[in-house]
């Protein structure tokens, strides 16, 4: 059983949420007129309302927006415990949580009330994190096991690579697709809900004559999830989006929410819309925010055809969806929004906007042309150089790049000519092997069918090789019980010592099996931790700095009800960076 915290039952339709009493101030009295119409459309009395669409060009207020609108459902009666509030990130959840509870405190005058009402927001996430919850959840009635755990993208590559070798396909006699091509493949077929003959000829041409090989490797790899209780990021939509298929659990999951909100919109895939197309079909009380100017994630399977076809898609009887679109500009100035204006316009498909702004500037923005990334390079810090003698100081000067490996010519051009700077972004916390070597612990005792979690932690106990790790793992598969198997198990001579003690630890930390218990966390990482320390100072000469790491992650763990909230959220939305950066 999961040691899963039952999820707080929301009050059945109809039944009133207590009306807090607002002060004279006017909520949204900081809020243009365009802000004000999307905030108010259809509120009066908290009750679901005809389906909503902002256009929210840049810099137009779009976060505080929600919030706002958020925070006046529940000034006028809408129960927070059931508005779904879905996000591009965690940290914009939580973000916006903390824009709706100002808006609250400000409303109410009292901070306590306030605080409780934005605190009793339990379903705002990220798609992929309520797609857990809710898998969590319905999880017997939909055929997977509640004790599932989730890889992250590096684990679901390396399973992935296991299952290709297994099949023979990374010694073939021409070059086989790399395990992050196939997974990026794979991910892109499903989230596209393209056929995989389509996805190659669009987005992998030069895999194209490996489909029959693909095929073969993307069903065993499938069914190498199932048999392991292991999920991955797609699954999390994926499977989500098949249960909304059923329409007995459709028909559950849409009532237990009367408002549901989406943010950034524009960077949805066809899963997404068709999840949301089967949690609310005719659009009741759907608000859905974004700029299909700004769609920039189609690599990812993103189609801006979801905001493009949302009034039609959600139209009320005969009415199609509301739009309101936010056209006034905070953050930039009049010449930037021109230019803006004057590239959007090109669009073949769009809704009109015209930005604009009352921040006027004679300054310009230039498009430089250069012939190579070298020159590009050599461009940006000779102009880096001119502003610092014009009086610009390093610290107000930024070189913003689309992903990490686009800045190394630059990096190495302000490395020539000696000029200091600080890179933000790089290795992900949860790409380090210590950290992935703890948090595997954790994940194979709560889930001992996960070969990837149980082949990375057996080889942590020293004189268990990858053999024995193999015969070990295979040992568990078999068995009804993966526990009875590790603890039968005969360790190599040389590991018998350590084993025992390892056994002693795994068997401590297995999950309790009432539904619902947390058990001894977060004593269990505390436990876990003690465990894997003398093993980080084997492993590693920089174990000081490394074991920093591990108390930071530590001191997460009070902060979720259970083991299983922790792995999960942490998996779905890590910390940016080690302390070794």
């Amino acid at each position: 059983m999961s040691d899963v915290v039952p999820e707080p039952l929301p009050r059945l339709p109809g039944e009133p949420a207590p009306a807090p009493a607002q002060s004279p101030a006017d909520p949204l009295a900081a809020l243009n007129e365009r802000q004000r119409e999307a905030v108010t459309h259809g509120i009066s009395d908290g009750r679901p309302n005809g389906p909503l669409l902002v256009i929210a060009g840049a810099g137009s207020g779009k976060t505080n927006t929600l919030a706002h609108r958020v925070a006046h459902l529940v000034l006028h009666g809408a129960d927070s415990q059931r508005i779904l509030l879905l996000t591009f990130s965690r940290r914009a959840s939580v973000e916006m949580q903390r824009r709706v509870g100002q808006v609250l405190q400000r409303a109410l005058g009292t901070q306590g009330l306030a605080g409780q009402a934005a605190g009793a927001l339990p379903w705002a996430g990220t798609f992929h994190g309520i797609g857990a919850r809710l898998l969590r959840a319905y999880a017997p009635r939909i055929g997977l096991s509640d004790s599932f755990t989730i890889h992250d993208r590096g684990d679901a590559e390396d399973l992935m690579g296991i299952v290709r070798h297994e099949l023979g396909l990374s010694s073939t006699a021409q070059r086989f697709p790399l395990k992050s091509t196939c997974m990026g493949i794979y991910s892109r077929t499903l989230n596209s809900q393209a056929s995989l003959a389509d996805t190659l000829r669009m987005a992998y041409p030069w895999c194209a004559a490996w489909e029959a090989e693909l095929q073969r490797l993307f069903k065993a790899y499938t069914e190498a999830k199932l048999s392991q209780h292991v999920l991955d990021y797609d699954d999390l939509l994926l499977l989500w989006a098949d249960m909304m298929a059923d329409d007995e659990l459709a028909q559950e999951v849409g009532a237990r929410f009367d408002h549901v909100l989406v943010d950034e919109y524009q960077d949805t895939n066809r899963l997404q819309s068709h999840i949301l197309q089967r949690l609310k079909p005719g659009g009741q009380g759907l608000t859905v925010v974004g700029d299909d100017a700004q769609a920039i994630y189609s690599f990812r399977a993103a189609t801006v055809r979801n905001i493009l076809d949302f009034p039609t898609q959600f139209a009320h009887g005969a009415q199609s969806a509301r739009v309101v679109t936010l056209d006034r500009n905070y953050r930039s100035t009049q010449p930037i929004l021109q230019a803006s204006n004057a590239v959007i316009g090109l669009a073949s498909e769009r809704f009109t906007k015209d930005l604009w702004t009352e921040r006027a500037s004679s300054q310009k923005p230039q498009l430089v042309a250069v012939a190579d990334e070298a020159e590009q390079a050599r461009w940006i810090a000779e102009r880096i150089l001119v502003h610092r003698e014009a009086g610009m100081k390093l610290t107000q000067q930024a070189v913003l790049f689309r992903t990490s490996h686009h800045s190394t010519a630059v990096e190495l051009e302000l490395a020539r000519r000696n000029i200091p700077f600080v890179k933000f972004g790089g290795l992900r916390f949860l790409e380090a092997a210590h950290v992935k070597d703890l948090l595997s612990l954790l994940r194979w005792a709560h889930n001992p069918r996960s070969r990837l979690a149980g082949f990375r932690v057996a080889q942590l106990v020293p004189g268990i090789g990858p053999a024995s790790a193999k015969r070990l793992l295979d040992a568990m598969a078999e068995a009804p019980e993966p526990l009875v198997a590790l603890l039968a198990f005969k360790p190599p001579p040389a590991a018998k010592a350590d084993w025992a003690e390892f056994c002693s630890v795994y068997e401590a930390l297995q999950p309790p099996q009432a539904a619902g218990d947390a058990g001894t966390w977060p004593a269990d990482f505390d436990q876990a931790k003690r465990w894997y320390l003398p093993r980080l100072e084997q492993l590693y000469d920089d174990h000081t700095a490394r074991r920093i790491d591990l108390d930071q992650l530590g001191q997460l763990t009070g902060g979720y009800p259970s083991r299983e909230r922790f792995l999960t959220e942490l998996t779905l939305d890590p910390p940016d960076a080690t302390s070794a950066e």
